[in-house]
C-alpha cells in the first residue's frame, strides 16, 4: 500500500489542508509548518498502536485548541487519507469499501452512468479511503476517536448534537485492519520510555506479538520463570528478615503452614507488572557493560529505535510497509544519516520523511520532494519540487548538495562562483557587527541561501528552478565575455532581483571600490600565510594604483575553492562603509525585498474645517 493523499481539517495548527504524496517522499519546509502534525495525522489514521493512547487526542490536537461545542456543533478533528497501490489481499478484504482513483487527476474517478461504458474515460486503479474523527465527549467529559472506512458512506461535514454515535454511523477500521497497512512511523526527537518498553503498543510489545506464535504463552512462560526465582532462599540475607516478619505478622494475622507463607519475589507476577518493569539491556562500544536502554546516549537510542522498527518492517513484509520518519538525522553523524536512508528507501514499500538535513535531502530525487507551507489562519498547502523542462537533470545531481540546502530556505541567492559566495558571506558579517548598522539581518537569519553556479551564464539558468519551489530568488553576477543569450531573458525575469556587474570579475570590482587603506592592510596580513603566492612584493612606497594591481594579482592567485583571498580582504573592513557597495547594497536590498510588508495605515480622518 501507498498513501497518496492526506487531507487534514482542524488538527492542530493546521484549520485545513491537503498533502499529495507519490512514492517515497521527503517533506521539507520551516520549522512549525506542520511537517510533523503529517507524519502524527498518519499514525492517527493508519497506526494500529495508537488507540492504545489514553486519551487517543486532547485539547492541543484541535486547531486552536477548539474543542467544546458551540452554536450546536462540535468541533472535529478530521483526517482522510486515501491509499492506493494495494495488495490481493486488501482488495479482498476491503473489497465493498473500494473506490476508483485517477493518477493523472489525483482524485477520485466519479462513477459511471448508465449511459457510459468502459471505454469512456480512464478506468483507474482501486484505492482504499479511510478517516479518522475526534471529538470531545461532552456527556463522558472525555475525548474520544477511531478510524473508519470512507466509502460508500459519505461521512457528515460536522458533528453536531444529533450525531450521537461518532463518525456518524460509519464503519470502523479496525487495529486489524490497519495492521494490513503496515504503517510504521519513527520520531527519535520524541520517543519515550514507553515505546521500548514493553507495555502494551510498544515496539517491543509488537515485535513480540508478530514473532511469536502465541505471545500469551510466551508471557505465562515468563511468569513461571520469575516464579522459581528465589531471592529469599537459605543463604540469602533475606531469610532472617522473612522470618523475623513472619513471627510479627501472625500475632495479629492467620498465615497458613507453608513456608513461603512470606516471600520475597522480583514481581507481582501479573503480565501487566511484568510488562511494566520489563527491560532491555544493551552493552555499546567502547566497553561491554550492559545498561537499561533509556541510559544510552542520544544518537544510539535513536538507531536502537530504527533497528527495532525495520525489525517490525521484516516481519510484515518489507515492500508492504509505509514507513513514516521524523527527521532521522537527530544525533546522527553524516554517515549514518546517508546509511539509514539507504537502507529504508531500498527496503520499504513506501517512505514518508521529513527533514532539515542536506544530507537526508541530497538521497532524493526533486521530484520526491513536497514544500509544505502554512499562512497564519492555518490553511496548509503542498507544492511538489518540479524542475523546468529544459532543466537537465545532470545540472541537478552535480549540484546535489548545493541544492539539498536550497530546498530548506527561504530564499536563494545565486552567484557564479565560490569566489562569490565567499564574499557575499564576508560582507554579510561586517554587516552583522557593524553597530551603525540597523535594521538589517544576516543571511543565515533570513533564511538565505548562496548558490554556486559555477559560472555567469548559468546563473540565470537557476531563476527558474527555485522560483517553480516558491522560493524568493535573487541573481548576481559579473559582465560576461559576451552578451547573454536574448532565451535567457525569460528565465532572468524570474528573478525577484537581479543585477549583472559592470565589472569583468569579482577581484576587479573588490579593489575598485574598497579603501586602499583596507587593501594595504589586507596585503600586510596575508604576507605571512603559509599559502601565500609566489609574486614579487608591494613596493614599500606603493602608489595606490600599485596597490590595487597587487591586491588584484593576490585575489587572482587564491581564488577559487571556499573562497579564496576573497573574504580574506573584506574580513579588513572595520565598519560597513569600508566594504564594496555593489555588494553590500545588493544584500540591504536583499534584505528589504524580504521584510513583511509594512500594514497599510487607514484614511486619516479629514478635519469638518478644513
Amino acid at each position: 500500500m501507498r498513501v497518496r493523499r492526506v487531507i487534514l481539517r482542524h488538527f492542530r495548527g493546521v484549520a485545513a489542508g491537503t498533502v499529495r504524496l507519490d512514492g517515497n517522499t521527503l517533506l521539507v519546509g520551516s520549522n512549525s509548518v506542520g511537517k510533523s502534525t503529517v507524519c502524527e495525522a498518519l499514525d492517527l489514521v493508519l497506526g494500529p498502536e495508537r488507540m492504545f493512547r489514553r486519551p487517543v487526542i486532547d485539547e492541543y490536537d484541535f486547531y486552536a485548541a477548539r474543542y467544546q461545542a458551540a452554536d450546536g456543533v462540535t468541533p472535529e478533528v478530521r483526517v482522510e487519507v486515501v491509499l492506493t497501490d494495494l495488495e490481493p489481499e486488501a482488495q479482498r478484504r476491503f473489497r465493498s469499501r473500494l473506490r476508483r482513483w485517477s493518477a493523472q487527476q489525483n482524485d477520485f474517478i466519479a462513477p459511471k452512468t448508465s449511459q457510459e461504458t468502459a471505454t469512456d474515460g480512464e478506468e483507474g486503479e482501486w484505492c482504499l479511503p479511510v478517516v479518522f474523527v475526534g471529538r470531545f465527549n461532552q456527556g463522558e467529559d472525555d475525548f474520544e476517536g477511531a478510524t473508519f472506512f470512507a466509502h460508500p458512506e459519505p461521512i457528515p461535514d460536522d458533528l453536531t448534537e444529533e450525531t450521537v454515535e461518532l463518525g456518524g454511523g460509519l464503519k470502523p477500521f479496525t487495529r486489524e485492519d490497519k495492521r494490513l497497512c503496515g504503517f510504521l512511523y519513527l520520531r527519535p526527537n520524541r520517543t519515550g520510555s514507553r515505546a521500548l518498553s514493553f507495555q502494551r503498543g510498544s515496539l517491543l510489545d509488537t515485535i513480540v506479538r508478530l514473532e511469536s506464535e502465541s505471545a500469551g504463552q510466551l508471557w505465562e512462560k515468563a511468569l513461571r520463570g520469575l516464579s522459581e526465582v528465589v531471592i529469599a532462599g537459605d543463604e540469602s540475607g533475606f531469610m532472617k528478615i522473612r522470618s523475623e516478619v513472619r513471627t510479627r505478622v501472625e500475632k495479629f494475622l492467620s498465615l497458613t503452614e507453608d513456608p513461603g507463607a512470606v516471600d520475597v519475589r522480583v514481581s507481582e507476577l501479573t503480565r501487566e507488572h511484568v510488562r511494566d518493569t520489563l527491560r532491555l539491556f544493551l552493552a555499546t562500544q567502547p566497553g561491554a557493560h550492559g545498561v537499561p536502554f533509556n541510559r544510552l546516549s542520544t544518537g544510539s537510542l535513536n538507531l536502537l529505535v530504527f533497528a527495532l522498527l525495520t525489525y517490525i518492517a521484516e516481519l510484515k513484509g518489507d515492500q508492504s510497509v509505509i514507513f513514516a520518519m521524523e527527521e532521522p538525522e537527530i544525533a546522527l553523524p553524516p554517515h549514518a544519516q546517508r546509511r539509514l536512508v539507504d537502507f529504508v528507501v531500498s527496503r520499504m514499500g513506501q517512505v514518508i520523511i521529513t527533514s532539515h538535513s542536506p544530507y537526508v535531502i541530497e538521497k532524493f530525487n526533486p521530484d520526491q520532494v513536497v514544500v509544505l507551507a502554512r499562512d497564519n489562519d492555518g490553511a496548509l498547502t503542498s507544492t511538489p519540487v518540479a524542475l523546468p523542462a529544459d532543466f537537465k537533470l545532470k545540472k541537478y545531481r552535480d549540484n546535489r548538495r548545493q541544492f539539498a540546502e536550497a530546498i530548506l530556505a527561504r530564499a536563494v541567492l545565486v552567484v557564479e562562483g565560490a569566489t562569490e559566495v565567499a564574499a557575499f558571506q564576508a560582507v554579510a558579517d561586517v554587516l552583522d557587527r557593524d553597530p551603525a548598522v540597523v535594521d538589517y539581518l544576516h543571511p543565515d537569519l533570513a533564511g538565505i541561501s548562496l548558490f554556486d553556479a559555477n559560472n555567469d551564464v548559468s546563473v540565470p539558468l537557476f531563476a527558474p528552478v527555485f522560483a517553480a519551489m516558491g522560493k524568493r530568488v535573487f541573481g548576481f553576477h559579473d559582465r560576461p565575455d559576451k552578451p547573454l543569450s536574448p532565451a535567457l531573458e525569460p528565465k532572468i525575469e524570474q528573478f525577484t532581483r537581479y543585477q549583472q556587474i559592470p565589472y569583468k570579475g569579482i577581484e576587479t570590482l573588490l579593489v575598485t571600490e574598497m579603501p586602499v587603506e583596507v587593501q594595504k592592510q589586507f596585503a600586510a596580513t596575508v604576507a605571512g600565510r603559509p599559502d601565500y603566492p609566489t609574486i614579487s612584493p608591494m613596493p614599500p612606497a606603493a602608489t595606490d594604483d600599485q596597490v590595487r594591481a597587487h591586491v588584484r594579482k593576490l585575489l587572482e592567485e587564491r581564488k577559487g575553492s571556499n573562497g579564496g583571498y576573497a573574504a580574506l580582504l573584506i574580513s579588513e573592513c572595520g565598519t560597513a562603509s569600508d566594504l564594496p557597495a555593489s555588494l553590500a547594497d545588493f544584500l540591504r536590498a536583499i534584505d528589504a525585498d524580504l521584510r513583511p510588508a509594512a500594514p497599510v495605515a487607514a484614511n486619516p480622518v479629514r478635519n469638518p474645517g478644513s
